[in-house]
């Protein structure tokens, strides 16, 4: 069986096991259903997520002017203290901008190689934490926009990590947290704005990923630069399809691509 289309994030069901989907031109793809299969993986060219024209990928699935002018490559996007809708200042389309910061967020803590902060829409959960790899997260505030956001993720990776070490999570290489225990502990140091925010009476999500073998030494996979791959699927956690011989693939990291999957 063949497919071809336009890499973009895994879809995801939060079951039992997480459900994977990948879109795929056409057609649509449950991979945890090709899980113990050998797939070959083929570049093919570039096609840019904006303009869908056929220009090298500059990041997150944009070619380098789209990357600089799409209101959805914003800065405030990676930064959230740096949104500005709830004053009315546009960064690129305020119209735009008002529809995804104005809306309620959540700031979290996830476990997924460390305990780490982090922020998402509301109707993002748990989906962001799924696309981490996170076994386990729990929700510390609930604000009314991305501004307040950002300042308490800001105020709080001064204690405690923002960044997922993507090897130790692949590896399976956690430890279990009282994630309800650090929420309380880090609750002094949520800005004045947030407090009235802090959400009390709740309790961790736990989550289960499709992995039935875990690499050792993960070696990631430039399809770009290889051209092409053949390997047994025995994983998918976070956005990482993950391989019999340790090779894995981040298919979010490579958003934009266009690719031949081979089963």
């Amino acid at each position: 069986m063949q497919y071809q289309g336009v890499l973009k994030k895994m879809m995801t069901e939060n079951t039992d096991i997480i459900q994977y989907y990948l879109e795929m031109g056409d057609d649509f793809v449950n991979v945890n259903q090709l899980l113990y299969s050998d797939l070959e993986l083929k570049f093919v060219k570039y096609e840019c997520m904006n303009c869908h024209l056929e220009k090298e990928i500059y990041r997150q699935g944009f070619c380098k002017s789209c990357f600089f002018e799409t209101p959805t490559a914003g800065d405030w996007i990676m930064r959230p203290e740096l949104s500005t809708a709830h004053l009315g200042k546009e960064d690129r389309d305020l119209a735009y901008e008002k529809s995804v910061q104005l809306q309620p967020h959540i700031v979290y803590l996830a476990n997924s190689s460390n305990v780490k902060v982090g922020v998402t829409r509301k109707q993002q959960v748990p989906t962001r934490w799924i696309d981490q790899g996170a076994h386990e997260a729990i929700e510390i505030v609930e604000v009314p926009n991305r501004y307040l956001a950002g300042i308490t993720e800001v105020a709080l990776k001064q204690y405690v990590a923002d960044k997922t070490n993507w090897r130790k999570m692949l590896k399976n290489d956690i430890e279990d947290a009282d994630l309800k225990e650090w929420q309380h502990k880090l609750r002094q140091y949520i800005p004045e704005e947030a407090q009235e925010y802090f959400i009390e009476n709740n309790t961790e999500t736990h989550i289960n990923f499709p992995v039935h073998q875990y690499p050792e030494k993960p070696k990631s996979l430039n399809i770009v630069k290889e051209q092409s791959y053949t390997g047994k699927l025995v994983g998918i956690k976070g956005q990482y399809l993950i391989f019999e011989d340790q090779t894995v693939f981040n298919v979010r990291a490579n958003e934009g691509l266009v690719v031949n999957i081979n089963v």
